[in-house]
């Protein structure tokens, strides 16, 4: 209605798959030595790669601090390496063997944790705290971890990045960091804020996971279900702020939403029998579907109604609708996400606004209120009682949150309020609403479609 498009959720998404070029790791690389290659190569690898690099050291060195930091100086010394010699055959390996002696060179300097550093060398293996030098060809294929122990590895990163004891925000950054391989610049792009604030908010979570001792280790099981809700929570912000950017003057951040889907089915394929896990991966790829067509040549915002859906991304919405049916199948019922896929399905199905089954829209969102109340989803209610049987009902609805003093500060609430009163044929109360909502609003794209609503009213 008056939103740009803007549905609970929306992604679809890089899979992680290199691009530009760049090899997957473990392929022969015969390519020149040279720094843009080495740099696009640790990139590529780094992305895929460091949620299993950073779980390994985490869990042989017993530090979610120190694993970071040697992972990052390993990366770093690959850049100038892989530069000057080439890409190894085993860059995991070698990845992982650098950050090794620098791991292990960390403890040799604390003189106080001589003991630690010594288990440490023999879980390592023999001849695996030498000095500085590189390894032998022939143990490249070595890694301080057990096969069968990588999936627990990077579950364990993902519950340890999103542990209730951090604030939404530090989680979100945190994830970004660690389990997504996202540097601070590229956090701070997505979510338009300054380095230094991403980078304070990162220290400050591992601070916080330290000193409230975490383990790296997945909860027990009776507790695991209990937190999905908080991880998959930050799975949800970080997707939704890629999908509608809250300020700025892009109305997508995709490289942002790809991300949480990447990380969503991470998790899908870690935890098969969560059914809320593959209700949050369907509602990402069902709405990322439409971000072809959300947004115009210059990048303004399309209104749903006027998207050309043949640019819709069908692989998407059939990937989105085959996790509805993983979701289904637990025979548990749908939680919020699935509700909310559920949602997005009718609108990726349908031909067209008018031909959109609304009356089951408005059956799910009742539904939905029931399991997740919130007053968004109150007002995402009213938007489909609207379409189903017209302006006034839902018009009673808003009008009972603005009652309640909820969404204050919100411009969703006026937005939506001035489209029902412009239908209701009360232009000047409308043009006062989106007014509001304008002023209201920090995304530009989103102001401008709201500005343009105003004109259309005239005087």
């Amino acid at each position: 209605m008056a939103r740009a498009d803007r549905p609970a959720l929306t992604p679809v998404t890089a899979d992680g798959a290199p691009g530009d070029g760049a090899h997957r790791p473990g392929a022969p690389d015969d390519r020149p030595p040279g720094a843009e290659s080495a740099r696009r190569a640790v990139d590529a690898l780094w992305r895929i790669e460091s949620a299993r690099i950073v779980g390994a050291l985490t869990r042989y060195t017993g530090d979610f601090d120190l694993a970071e930091d040697v992972a990052q100086e390993a990366v770093a010394q690959a850049l100038v390496a892989w530069a000057r010699d080439g890409r190894p055959a085993n860059p995991v390996g070698w990845l992982l063997a650098t950050a090794r002696r620098r791991a292990i060179d960390h403890f040799r300097r604390r003189a106080a944790l001589d003991d630690r550093y010594a288990a440490l060398a023999d879980r390592l293996g023999e001849g695996g705290a030498s000095s500085g030098a590189e390894p032998p060809a022939d143990r490249s294929d070595e890694l301080p971890w057990d096969p069968d122990r990588i999936e627990d590895d990077v579950l364990a990163l993902i519950f340890v990045s999103c542990h209730p004891v951090l604030s939404p925000e530090a989680r979100a950054a945190l994830t970004l960091r660690v389990v997504a391989g996202l540097s601070s610049a590229e956090i701070a792009r997505a979510f338009l804020v300054p380095v230094p604030t991403v980078q304070a908010r990162i220290t400050r979570a591992k601070r916080t996971i330290s000193a409230a001792g975490v383990p790296f280790e997945l909860p027990p099981q009776a507790e695991r279900r209990e937190r999905l809700g908080g991880v998959l929570s930050v799975l949800y912000v970080i997707f939704t702020e890629g999908s509608t950017a809250t300020t700025g003057d892009r109305l997508l951040r995709p490289d942002l939403a790809y991300e949480a889907i990447r990380l969503a089915r991470t998790l899908a394929s870690l935890l098969p029998d969560e059914p809320e896990v593959f209700g949050l991966l369907a509602l990402f790829e069902l709405t990322a579907a439409r971000f072809p067509a959300r947004t115009g040549p210059d990048g303004e915002a399309v209104l749903l109604e006027d998207q050309d859906r043949r640019l819709w991304d069908r692989s998407a919405v059939r990937r989105g609708l085959a996790a509805i049916d993983r979701a289904t199948a637990a025979g548990r019922g749908l939680g919020p996400y699935g509700l909310q896929a559920a949602i997005a399905a009718c609108h990726a199905e349908a031909p067209s606004v008018a031909e959109t089954d609304w009356e089951r829209i408005v059956l799910l969102y009742e539904a939905l209120g029931r399991v997740a109340p919130s007053p968004v989803v109150e007002l995402n209610r009213a938007v489909a009682v609207a379409m189903a049987t017209g302006p006034q009902e839902a018009l009673d609805i808003v009008d009972e949150l603005v009652a309640a003093g909820r969404l204050s500060g919100s411009h969703l609430l006026p937005s939506v309020r001035g489209e029902l009163l412009t239908r209701l044929g009360r232009t000047t109360e409308a043009r006062t609403e989106l007014e509001l909502a304008a002023r209201l609003c920090g995304n530009s794209r989103e102001r401008a479609v709201l500005l343009r609503k105003v004109a259309a009213l005239g005087r």
